[in-house]
């Protein structure tokens, strides 16, 4: 991830979907709480025909849907899908990742084998890029050669001054160094761009890995030194010097670490918005020295800039001067080294691949065409993105996909209007909210422009240093310009969606959608389940506990009164305490306040798909029983559906890292925690009061 992916996560304006998810399996039980499969047997049925979409074979009829849906649903998937040696959890997802990962093999290959291509064009950008990428021979021959005038710059560093211009070139270059800087909206003036300064420069996935004292966390810092040492002595460093080197690196980073947020705290949108004129900002942080540091990024007009945690900046402020000046060139060695590890040789690769291994759990490592696949989304998305289009999205499906948003809309109004906690006043302006939703499906309207962007068959590290730094530019050529609302934060082959809060946008690339999400030749039942609740779900974080503290603008203001307010905490964090509760591994648990506005997406997103459902069958069928597919009623296919989507089996490393680092919850807590809470869900398995999956009415929450 680069340093501006990983900035913007930390901006925080957008919510996805994300494929987090995984699941512990809960124990058999063959309690007899429902008569599922089949509905009531006092309702009225319509008939049974064969269905599309939903394979029964995957459901553990041994287990009460009432007791576990997640392992009623997909146990005997669970049972009959390992996670293969290369994977850390294996999903649903990854079956259409899989297949999706074949077309785009398919484009790239293609690309590749095309010498002839117009010099300039997308199509020998992408192919050169790639070529490049799977050349291992090429890059083993070329050691660190490439790298070497970046290697030669940092060995160049003799004072402050140098440093700085250090700092810069790892801002330009993306390497992950002591903080993020980057243009992105202005939160609380969404028609404008400023520039944002936020805490980083961490190598593991989060601070608690440096501070925790547990036997895993110790494990995970023991396997990191050494892949600190390996490297360095990879680098040319004899084994005593690695050896310190990797001690240095450890230590600066552990103290960034300390003065770091913890990412609950970083989902507080007004504790991370501290503007402050540029001058204050050089005044507070003068061994950044962004009077120099700015004009050198092409900032030089910039007189603001939001700081997002000055705690954060002020211990690097300091460490920066009090550190010793070879240890920030053994700090900034290490962060460009680590970054490109993937175009250096293969001892480099296989050095950060094993440390992987104790994070991940992963068995082997991903053959090589699928990490450059994704390498070449990663740079070149929206060029790689129209030649997949061009191949693989059908106009119809986004015909289908916009009825099924609009539909979803509609729901979600009349739940707020159906509201009985809120007050008129705050309903009012949570529809002026939705009502000024944009929606963005497949691929952009307008596309990036890479013609400024040099891509040859020279070098891949050549290559991904010239995207990282065209991406950079790109970023901040945005400062002083109008909003460009036609951004895509995903690239079109992604599985996944999002919601961008300063836009007020909701985003469906062209990627999910595709089975499991929606299937053309399925029943509504199972669209509705699967891509209406990812639908459902992205309106919702709009209201979620984030999500509603900006306005149908998109700027951070509180529209809400004092006792809505109150009366949406209240709701919210009963949601907070059930997830809490939910432990996939012994002594592990759910981090409720982290997971909050995904939990909150999930409830949403799983109830305006119910209710868009209902509405759909009653106009197609009206007062007759629609059909029974498989021997479904239509509301259990839509349960059943949710359930594919989220059948996960998980490594317990995996599981470990995702509790800790992933605003998601793990999976089989996404599919069961809101069915819990949904008389419907009861009412479609014929669920009684002893099932485990029914709460008391009074424990239920409910918001949307």
């Amino acid at each position: 991830m680069t340093t501006q992916r990983t900035f913007l996560l930390t901006l925080g304006t957008a919510a996805g979907l994300a494929l987090g998810g995984c699941a512990a399996s809960a124990p058999a039980t063959t309690a007899s709480t429902t008569t599922a499969p089949m509905a009531e047997p006092t309702a009225q049925l319509g008939p049974i025909l064969p269905g599309v979409g939903l394979d029964p074979a995957n459901i553990d009829q041994s287990v009460s849907a009432c007791d576990d849906f997640f392992q009623y649903a997909s146990g005997t998937w669970l049972k009959n899908n390992p996670i293969p040696a290369a994977e850390s959890r294996w999903s649903s997802w990854n079956g259409l990742i899989n297949q999706n990962e074949a077309v785009m093999r398919q484009i790239l290959e293609e690309s590749a084998a095309n010498t002839t291509a117009a010099r300039g064009s997308n199509l020998q950008k992408v192919g050169d890029y790639y070529a490049t990428a799977m050349d291992s021979m090429a890059i083993e021959k070329a050691g660190l050669k490439y790298l070497q005038p970046e290697l030669n710059r940092i060995n160049g560093i003799k004072n402050l001054k140098d440093l700085q211009n250090g700092l810069v070139r790892a801002q330009q270059i993306q390497t992950r160094s002591v903080f993020g800087l980057g243009v992105a909206q202005d939160r609380k003036k969404s028609d404008e761009y400023a520039l944002y300064m936020s805490q980083g420069g961490l190598t593991l996935p989060d601070r608690d890995y440096y501070l925790k004292d547990d036997a895993r966390s110790k494990a995970i810092r023991a396997a990191y030194t050494t892949y600190l040492t390996n490297t360095f002595k990879m680098l040319g460093d004899n084994p005593t010097t690695a050896a310190k080197n990797a001690v240095t690196v450890m230590r600066l980073e552990t103290r960034l670490a300390k003065a770091s947020k913890d990412r609950v705290a970083l989902r507080d949108p007004y504790a991370n918005y501290n503007k402050m004129t540029v001058a204050e900002a050089s005044q507070q942080f003068p061994n950044l020295n962004l009077p120099a540091m700015l004009p050198a990024l092409d900032l030089a007009s910039a007189k603001e800039v939001i700081v997002g945690q000055p705690e954060f900046l002020k211990e690097a402020n300091a460490a920066l001067k009090q550190e010793p000046l070879n240890d920030w060139k053994t700090y900034l060695r290490w962060h460009l080294v680590s970054s490109v590890s993937s175009a250096l040789p293969k001892a480099y690769v296989e050095e950060s691949f094993r440390f992987q291994q104790v994070l991940s759990g992963a068995k082997q490592q991903q053959p090589r065409w699928k990490r450059m696949l994704r390498a070449t989304d990663g740079s070149l998305g929206e060029a790689f993105g129209q030649l997949y289009v061009d191949k693989a999205f059908k106009p119809e499906t986004k015909v289908k996909a916009q009825q099924m948003v609009a539909n979803i809309k509609e729901a979600m109004g009349e739940h707020i209007k159906g509201l009985e906690w809120m007050s008129p006043v705050t309903k009012e302006e949570a529809m002026k909210k939705l009502n000024s939703f944009t929606v963005k499906i497949g691929y952009p309207d307008k596309w990036k422009d890479y013609s400024a962007l040099n891509i040859s068959r020279e070098s891949y590290l050549k290559n991904m240093l010239a995207a990282r730094e065209w991406e950079g530019k790109d970023n901040v050529s945005r400062y002083g310009k109008p909003i460009d609302r036609s951004v895509w934060g995903m690239t079109p082959p992604t599985v996944n969606a999002y919601y961008n809060s300063s836009l007020n946008e909701i985003v469906f690339p062209a990627g999910i959608m595709q089975p499991p999400f929606f299937d053309p030749n399925a029943d509504d039942a199972v669209n509705y389940g699967g891509m209406g609740a990812v639908i459902g779900h992205e309106i919702t974080h709009g209201f979620d506990d984030r999500g509603r503290q900006s306005d149908a603008q998109g700027n951070l203001r509180d529209w809400w009164t004092k006792d809505d307010a109150t009366e949406f905490t209240k709701r919210a964090d009963m949601v907070g305490a059930q997830y809490s509760a939910f432990q996939p591994l012994d002594s592990v648990f759910v981090n409720g306040k982290l997971t909050m506005g995904e939990n909150l997406a999930d409830f949403g997103g799983l109830a305006l798909a119910y209710s868009a459902l209902e509405k759909q069958l009653k106009q197609k069928y009206g007062s007759t029983p629609p059909p029974r597919y498989d021997g479904f009623t239509p509301e259990q296919r839509f349960f059943l559906a949710w359930a594919q989507v989220w059948r996960t089996n998980a490594r317990p490393e995996y599981l470990r890292q995702q509790v800790l680092t992933d605003p998601h919850s793990p999976a089989q807590f996404r599919t069961n925690g809101p069915l819990m809470n949904m008389p419907e869900f009861y009412e479609a398995f014929g669920c009684k009061e002893q099932g485990k999956m029914v709460r008391a009415e009074n424990q239920r929450a409910r918001i949307w």
